[in-house]
């Protein structure tokens, strides 16, 4: 039967995925998701690709679609204020400023995708640009970046794989590499002499590259070179995957000093716990840039992912909930640093930050992550060769356990 219902399903469907076949997800609760055509439980440590920080039917977001949706309203444009946006771009906002210090992030722009927010951000950095210069057109992004799928956030994503199929993107992006930033771009961009950058785009943490934790002091260089260059250069922080608590601060880039902080930052994946929102912060003087028209959309900020938003906001942006993050973070880290000792020759780094940890094997963990399938745990991939945990950020202790010992002994049964 479930064989059947695939086969027919996949005839109407685009072909942009390759799915396995044997796994139908029909339900969750937590950390735990279900597939009932093949009666097999498993447990997540993807939650949607950092996307279910709350779990999967979090029973406060369940009456909170429903008081929405069935008392109050769904839907009503643009062109009016809602009470739940306006809570939300207020909330963001204290809560930026009560866990970065002096972040000036003023302004906040709703939308419905990680994709969305960056393409926000690349139309804002490029009319705060060209209001101080026609020439400033071109956008600095970086080696083993991703950004997104629509045609700008694409042109700044470096893997030639999502780009070359698609021929001319946005022209005049420029791919550097984290050692440049480090040599302020001497001999790669001439940043002191051509007025002709628009903008920066990094991620913190280089997350489907393979979870690659920015340094803070490259990122302190970064901005610092960006802003003092004489053509102030908008930097723009990517916290699409990093974001919401995953890194056991607010944002990743909360760990950072005042003065490494971004002019645009954006946010998505956990900002709905799965109900699509995403957002795009800026500070006052890209703001100042924009005026009315200069973007829009339809859905973006509509009440009832706003009223969900203003849950998952206000529950994470906790100290508590952060430091039991932390605590976790710490627990998968250990686990997985004293695995790599026993297997040196398997397992080749740890690297991350609370639970967004990236574990690199020597060659592609193709048959791990099969076999962890089958054995009833769920893991992804980033990059070429590192297996990512995102796991929810209230998993409890039991569950996380239960999920390493399903991890070691499918390494065991594919390795050894």
């Amino acid at each position: 039967m479930s064989s059947t219902f695939i086969t027919d399903a996949n005839k109407t469907q685009v072909t942009t995925y390759a799915r396995p076949d044997d796994l139908v997800i029909t339900r969750g609760s937590g950390c735990y998701l279900f597939d009932d055509f093949h009666k097999k439980e498993y447990i997540d440590f993807t939650s949607g690709i950092a996307v279910t920080a709350l779990g999967h039917c979090n029973p406060e977001i369940a009456n909170i679609i429903y008081q929405q949706s069935a008392n109050k309203i769904v839907h009503s444009s643009n062109l009016y204020h809602n009470q739940e946006a306006l809570k939300l771009s207020k909330l963001i906002v204290s809560k930026t400023k009560e866990f970065d210090g002096q972040n000036d992030i003023s302004k906040v722009f709703f939308c419905n995708s990680g994709t969305e927010a960056n393409e926000a951000a690349i139309k804002f950095a490029k009319k705060y640009s060209l209001t101080k210069s026609p020439s400033k057109t071109k956008f600095i992004a970086f080696e083993n970046s991703f950004h997104g799928r629509t045609m700008g956030a694409l042109s700044v994503t470096y893997n030639p794989k999502y780009r070359t199929p698609f021929g001319d993107l946005i022209p005049g992006v420029e791919f550097a590499t984290l050692q440049d930033i480090m040599t302020k771009f001497q001999g790669k961009l001439d940043l002191a002499k051509e007025d002709v950058y628009a903008g920066c785009i990094i991620e913190p943490i280089q997350g489907e590259g393979g979870v690659f934790p920015v340094p803070v002091d490259t990122l302190v260089t970064l901005k610092s070179v960006l802003q003092n260059s004489k053509f102030d250069i908008p930097l723009i922080y990517d916290e699409i995957q990093c974001g919401m608590g995953r890194t056991g601060k607010l944002w990743a880039h909360s760990y950072l000093p005042k003065e490494a902080h971004p002019d645009i930052f954006t946010i998505a994946k956990a900002l709905g716990n799965g109900f699509p929102i995403a957002a795009t912060c800026v500070n006052d003087k890209i703001n100042d840039a924009l005026k009315v028209g200069d973007h829009g959309t339809t859905y973006g900020g509509n009440p009832l992912a706003c009223a969900i938003s203003n849950y998952v906001v206000s529950t994470i942006a906790d100290k508590a909930f952060l430091s039991q993050v932390n605590q976790k973070g710490a627990k998968l880290m250990s686990f997985l640093k004293d695995l790599q000792s026993a297997y040196p020759d398997l397992i080749t780094d740890v690297r991350g930050k609370g639970l967004m940890i990236g574990c690199e094997f020597k060659e592609a963990p193709t048959k791990l992550i099969q076999k962890c399938k089958e054995n009833g745990l769920l893991v992804i991939t980033a990059g070429k060769s590192t297996v990512r945990f995102v796991p929810a950020l209230i998993i409890d202790d039991e569950t996380l356990e239960k999920g390493l010992e399903i991890f070691v002994k499918s390494l065991k049964q594919v390795y050894e």
